[in-house]
């Protein structure tokens, strides 16, 4: 499914476009929920674009919500829940965290790490810090397992991205 999201979203905004616009492109889906560092690994594959720098920039990408969403998540929410802005949608991502926080509240760390490190549907660093800020997990902790795992996953997509899919396309 994040392939085709990808490719939809590449087609946005052109394949032909620019080099710039290739790596802006990269960088914007690797900021995204859901698609975040996998689905910008895959998009810069599928735009050719070099891959050690394709790589710092879905890192970064992945890298800016992190501190946003461990330290005010709670806040925004208890807002959109108060004055009844989105509340359905609050609602839902802490039905989707809590769903999910079973790996991660028995093993902490590491199991935050492994959460955002591997990539399977539904796990990264959105859903990951989502969960530790509904853990109440100590968010310099949190913070740090989110970049391992960031870390992690990188060098797992990099392989799928530039190793198996780059080889197909």
């Amino acid at each position: 499914m994040s392939e085709k999201l990808v490719k939809w979203i590449i087609g946005i905004f052109g394949a032909g476009s620019t080099l710039g616009i290739k790596y802006l492109i990269v960088f914007l889906i690797s900021l995204m929920p859901i698609l975040e560092l996998r689905g910008g690994l895959l998009a810069a594959s599928i735009l050719g674009l070099e891959p050690v720098k394709a790589y710092i920039v879905c890192i970064i990408g992945n890298l800016i919500p992190i501190p946003l969403i461990l330290w005010f998540l709670d806040s925004v929410f208890a807002f959109f829940k108060k004055h009844n802005i989105l509340k359905k949608f609050v609602l839902f991502c802490e039905k989707k965290g809590n769903d999910k926080k079973g790996s991660i509240e028995k093993y902490g760390f590491w199991g935050l790490v492994l959460f955002v490190g591997i990539p399977l549907p539904g796990t990264g660093a959105w859903t990951g810090c989502l969960i530790a800020t509904l853990l109440r997990m100590d968010r310099k902790k949190a913070f740090l397992a989110a970049i391992l795992g960031v870390l992690m996953a990188s060098v797992i997509m990099m392989i799928i991205s530039y190793g198996i899919v780059g080889n197909l396309i």
